[in-house]
C-alpha cells in the first residue's frame, strides 16, 4: 500500500469512528417500500424521527425504529457521559439498498406459471450531533 493510500485509509477510519451507525440486513420487505419510510426521516431530530416512525402505519417503519434505537444506543456506546438532549442528534443519512430476491413461481390459468419476485433489502442509518455538522460545514 503506497504512502497517499495508506493516508486516506486512516483518515476514513477515524471519520468511521466519530459517526454512529447501524445496518440491518436481509429485510424481507420491497426497497421500495423502505424508501419511502427512510424519505420520511432523512435529516429529521432524533426524537422526531422516532415519533414519526412510532406513529406511522407502515410495516417498515417499526422496523426502521429498531434500527434507529439501535444506532442511538452505538452514539451512547462511544459518547458515555454526553448527554443526548444535549447533542442534538440528527438522522445524517439512510440508506436502502436491494438485497437477495427470492423467485417463486404461481400457478396460472392454462398449465401456465407466472414468475413472482420476493424482494428483500438492507438498510444502514447514520446519525451525528447537528454541532459536529455545522462544524464540518464551516471547515469545508
Amino acid at each position: 500500500m503506497g504512502a497517499r493510500k495508506r493516508l486516506r485509509a486512516d483518515k476514513t477510519k477515524e471519520a468511521k469512528k466519530q459517526v454512529s451507525f447501524a445496518s440491518l440486513s436481509n429485510v424481507p420487505t420491497s426497497p421500495r417500500k423502505m424508501r419511502l419510510v427512510a424519505d420520511m426521516i432523512r435529516g429529521k431530530e432524533v426524537n422526531l424521527a422516532l415519533d414519526l416512525l412510532k406513529y406511522s402505519s407502515k410495516e417498515a417503519s417499526r422496523r426502521v425504529e429498531k434500527l434507529l434505537l439501535s444506532a442511538i444506543a452505538n452514539w451512547k456506546e462511544k459518547n458515555e457521559g454526553v448527554r443526548m438532549e444535549d447533542a442534538n442528534l440528527v438522522v445524517k443519512s439512510i440508506n436502502v439498498d436491494s438485497a437477495r430476491i427470492l423467485k417463486r413461481l404461481r400457478p396460472a390459468p392454462q398449465g401456465r406459471a407466472h414468475r413472482i419476485k420476493k424482494r428483500s433489502n438492507h438498510v444502514t442509518i447514520y446519525i451525528d450531533s447537528k454541532v459536529n455538522n455545522q462544524e464540518e460545514l464551516k471547515v469545508s
